[in-house]
């Protein structure tokens, strides 16, 4: 077989860039950018409105074992397309929503769908196509996920909702999230270098293969990875993060809008965020081959509380500029999670059973991202205001930093 003068492995970067992008933009960094509108629309209150946020990550949490073990028997293009078929499915029910009950489902169907085709499959095919430098082209697909908030929140906020009021804007981000995921999928995907007869990292033979890879784990099954109390507590760990700095994202845009700011000033923050965010993914990827990855996530967690810090003092003569140093801090911190999860996953847990694994420490990280940003909303209810629930959400972050430590990468395979 002739080998193609690009290594594939490039084309499958921007395949997992596009899914991670589409999934953040339009879910992730894009649910709390419709909450004034929906709350003036339809008279929703904010804890409702966040009960949907909470159903989305912890549907998306607890299907990410199951998309593991789809990846693993069907192949990973299959799962990507059929997860983009079902986030599509959701924003054209959310589209047409006029009660709650409508609203969850609707981000149920993307939950489920976004657990797939932009969280773990994505992932693992870029786990399967490098090796050596995994940890640095993880965060290169993973500032999809930055690019999202500075690209589709300012574009929801800014465009989609002025323009064609929220119903529309879900029905544009249901198209959104077919295209140009499925096309690039159906063409680009395959599922490992061997189905080309190529090599990890475009590495020419396997004996330069082995000298080149990293030692690591062969593989671990999810069973007895369970009877490890490392992943228990690199668990712990995401979960913990997932509570404090989600509650505190997904309620950003309407506490700035509180404070005073008007609506595309608060979506702009939400995508400076994103630009941060987009650079911590790249940096902390790249850190990941160079010192240990629990050491990489712990950085990310202190530059992650240092901006919610900054948030805490935001007033209404505040300076633009402490919003954008917020921003950019606060989405640095968050940019670390996925490159350093995949890193320690593979390192500790190897590539045989990876999708697997991942797809039940992803469960966790979306069980926390599933609590906090409700349970802001409910307080801000009760209370008026998002003092107390930030200071509490801020000492759980902080929690995670000496926590994460102690999750050591084994010294050899």
């Amino acid at each position: 077989m002739n080998k193609p003068k690009v290594f594939h492995g490039y084309y499958i970067l921007i395949v997992a860039f596009f899914c991670l992008f589409v999934g953040s933009g339009t879910g992730f960094f894009g649910f709390s950018i419709f909450t004034p509108r929906l709350e003036e629309s339809l008279g929703w209150g904010r804890g409702d409105m966040m009960v949907a946020f909470s159903v989305y990550t912890l549907v998306a949490g607890l299907s990410s074992p199951f998309a593991g073990r789809f990846v693993d028997r069907y192949g990973i293009k299959r799962v990507i397309v059929a997860g983009s078929l079902l986030t599509g499915a959701g924003f054209v029910i959310l589209g047409f929503t006029q009660s709650l009950w409508q609203f969850y489902v609707g981000y149920i169907l993307f939950g489920i769908g976004h657990s797939a085709a932009h969280n773990v499959a994505p992932i693992t095919l870029v786990a399967n196509w490098f090796k050596k430098r995994r940890g640095t082209a993880v965060g290169i697909s993973a500032t999809g996920v930055g690019a999202g908030g500075l690209i589709v929140a300012p574009l929801i906020g800014g465009w989609l909702i002025p323009a064609f009021d929220w119903n529309g804007a879900y029905l544009a981000l249901a198209i959104m999230n077919l295209v140009p995921v499925i096309p690039l999928t159906l063409w680009l995907v395959k599922d490992k270098p061997s189905d080309m007869g190529l090599h990890p990292d475009g590495i020419q033979t396997v004996e330069a293969e082995n000298e080149a890879q990293t030692p690591i784990v062969e593989g671990v099954p999810l069973r007895e990875a369970l009877g490890s109390s490392k992943l228990w507590l690199m668990a712990a760990v995401y979960m913990i993060f997932g509570i404090g700095a989600t509650a505190i994202l997904q309620n950003q845009v309407p506490f700035l809008e509180d404070v005073g700011y008007p609506a595309l000033m608060a979506a702009g923050a939400l995508g400076g965020v994103g630009l941060g965010s987009l650079i911590g993914k790249f940096v902390f990827g790249w850190l990941c081959d160079r010192i240990p990855p629990q050491v990489a996530c712990a950085i990310s967690f202190s530059l992650g509380v240092g901006g919610s810090i900054i948030l805490m003092t935001v007033q209404p003569s505040s300076s633009l500029v402490l919003i954008w140093v917020y921003a950019i801090l606060f989405g640095l911190g968050v940019g670390g999670w996925l490159p350093t999860m995949t890193m320690l996953v593979g390192a500790n847990y190897g590539l045989t059973y990876y999708a697997t694994i991942f797809g039940f420490v992803f469960m966790a990280h979306s069980i926390g991202n599933a609590i906090g940003p409700v349970t802001a909303g409910y307080m801000f209810d009760a209370l008026g205001n998002y003092r107390l629930a930030f200071t509490i959400f801020i000492i759980m972050y902080a929690i995670t930093i000496p926590l994460v430590m102690l999750v050591r990468r084994p010294k050899s395979a």
